[in-house]
């Protein structure tokens, strides 16, 4: 009986990670006017196939095969929230998240620098439901797809070796890691 009650715990707790993280610091909707669609915003109900998208075009070309196939064996098209995105929707999603944390230092947590930023390079994907953020967590390593930062569950980015070695020790956010440094 604890094991189930701690399952439905945990299970709860992945929900509300997946529903409130970077992707709830900002409606795509509520941004700037200046940015849109070609700077990387994700149009609901969009996967890892839809070429035309550019946050999912412009993915480095082996993360974007990586993520493609993943989906593929799980059996279900891995929607994404986030993937690709230009300068200034990042620099735009940094703002937001300062206003709605308080501080630089915990908006960093979540969001980095555009000159940091994974997802400006177009090295990161963000899943965007429970089941596929958890099924590339149990999988995602056969793939080389490793989940980065322990604060979310969602955000994913290619490490070839983790296919023989597994994936190394997620960070606790973004401010431990050196690329991410101010």
């Amino acid at each position: 009986m604890p094991v189930l009650v701690l399952a439905a715990v945990l299970g709860v707790l992945g929900y509300h990670l997946m529903s409130s993280g970077p992707e709830d610091v900002v409606n795509p909707s509520e941004t700037s006017r200046n940015v849109g669609i070609d700077d990387g915003v994700v149009p609901d109900g969009t996967t890892v196939f839809d070429d035309s998208i550019p946050a999912v075009a412009k993915l480095d070309t082996d993360l974007l095969v990586a993520i493609r196939q993943a989906s593929t064996d799980a059996g279900f098209a891995f929607g994404i929230n986030s993937g690709w995105r230009s300068s200034a929707y990042q620099e735009q999603l940094l703002r937001d998240a300062i206003a709605r944390y308080g501080s630089e230092a915990e908006a960093a947590r979540w969001v980095s620098t555009p000159d940091a930023s994974a997802h400006v390079t177009g090295d990161a994907v963000d899943v965007g439901s429970y089941e596929a953020a958890d099924w590339l967590s149990q999988h995602g390593a056969a793939y080389g797809l490793c989940q980065t930062y322990a604060n979310e569950a969602w955000h994913f980015e290619l490490r070839p070796s983790a296919r023989t070695q597994g994936c190394p020790r997620q960070l606790a956010d973004a401010t431990d890691e050196p690329r991410t440094r101010r």
